[in-house]
């Protein structure tokens, strides 16, 4: 079966303002690009990054966002579903609620994070990449 990537907020954000990642993590937005794979970007992930826009965090914003997805059909919106939050709070060895959500969309066998959170990744509820 093959595999189902979600991004989680660095990932998009690196990705997205060029700066430098892993190039398993490059490949697999590249691909991503000219459809050989598809990406699932989980809802939390754009009020993640509304948020870090506005307080200047970072160089990207919604609309930059918003745009890359209308341009790249197999990188797109995973929206928050009631099962995703009830998986959420199955996921009891990562503290941090944005990042039991983001996870809970990577609770499917067959679905892989793209992080370089180190909670997530030793996390034994998902599978990650990054590295």
């Amino acid at each position: 079966m093959k595999a189902k990537y979600i991004a989680d907020t660095v990932a998009v954000i690196l990705w997205l303002e060029k700066r430098k990642m892993p190039k398993k993590v490059k490949y697999l937005f590249e691909n991503a690009e000219i459809g050989q794979i598809k990406i699932y970007i989980p809802s939390i992930v754009f009020a993640e990054i509304a948020y870090l826009s506005e307080r200047k965090r970072i160089e990207i914003n919604l609309r930059i966002v918003k745009d890359y997805l209308q341009r790249n059909g197999d990188i797109a919106e995973l929206p928050l579903t009631f099962e995703m939050v009830e998986n959420a709070f199955k996921i009891s060895d990562i503290p941090e609620l944005h990042d039991r959500l983001i996870s809970a969309a990577a609770m499917d066998p067959d679905a892989v994070i793209i992080t370089n959170d180190p909670e997530i990744r030793k996390s034994k509820f998902v599978k990650a990449i990054w590295d």
